[in-house]
């Protein structure tokens, strides 16, 4: 006798919150790029075009917040999710926004790029070490300068932490001197690449980091860049196992295991 076990979908939405397109497009591609659990369905949102199309400092994170959660609350898109993924590598308010109310519902399970790309690193850096010369440490490379200390002050308020910048697992930060949209038009594949493994290198340069967080959505599908850049540093074998993190798919992975969790582990 056998039983058939009955799945429901997780409907998640990645939720771009500049009003690039071609951002979403690059996110998109790196999407399909996945293996995806055949119950889980993706969706894409644009920012309108009130939203900056490139959220390059402090003051473009609280206009896209502002403007996607007036969009999104005038239309009630959100209900037919079950989750939301805000795809800005930033400590975008967004994600504190929807989660407060769309997680007072009991339904929506919230998480951002940035937070999903942490949890991964540290998840990844409690496994066995993967060369010999401690600690091993996890970092980020961005794009422009004004990301340095937002991340590094964010990574420390999520963790809990009180330190102000780099520690004995957190490398810190490195930025390219890019802005997210030059990723997609204006700026040459061969200067994007030059900056890209600079940026890297510098990171890598502080020593036994195992694990790079791609810091900005615009990165997506740049891992090979970052891979090469690592294999320079530190040699074929031991750049050739650094964990590379695009936040995108590690929020998709995060928000579909919540999403049972929160299924499984909940009061009836």
């Amino acid at each position: 006798m056998t039983t058939k076990f009955l799945r429901r979908s997780t409907r998640i939405l990645v939720l771009n919150p500049n009003s690039s397109a071609s951002m979403t497009h690059g996110v998109e591609e790196a999407i399909r790029s996945m293996h995806l659990a055949q119950s889980t369905e993706i969706y894409t949102y644009t920012a309108p075009a009130e939203s900056p199309a490139s959220i390059n400092d402090g003051e473009d994170v609280l206009r896209s917040s502002q403007v996607v959660f007036n969009d999104l609350t005038t239309t009630g898109a959100l209900k037919q999710y079950d989750a939301v993924l805000v795809a800005c590598f930033s400590v975008h308010p967004l994600v504190q926004l929807l989660g407060a109310q769309e997680g007072a519902r009991g339904k929506l399970v919230v998480s951002g790029i940035f937070e999903a790309g942490v949890l991964a690193s540290m998840a990844l850096l409690a496994q066995p070490p993967l060369h010999t010369a401690p600690p091993r440490k996890w970092g980020i490379v961005t794009t422009g300068k004004f990301w340095e200390a937002h991340l590094t002050h964010g990574v420390n308020g999520f963790l809990g932490t009180d330190l102000e910048g780099p520690n004995e697992k957190f490398a810190g930060v490195e930025t390219t001197g890019l802005d997210a949209g030059d990723f997609h038009g204006g700026v040459s594949p061969e200067v994007i690449r030059q900056k890209l493994v600079e940026a890297t290198k510098r990171l890598l340069g502080r020593g036994s980091v195992d694990c790079v967080v791609m810091g900005c959505a615009g990165m997506a599908g740049l891992e090979e860049i970052i891979r090469s850049a690592a294999i320079d540093e530190y040699g074929p074998e031991q750049g050739g196992q650094v964990f590379i993190i695009d936040g995108v798919k590690a929020g998709i992975g995060l928000l579909e295991q919540t999403v049972q969790n929160k299924e499984m582990f909940r009061r009836a």
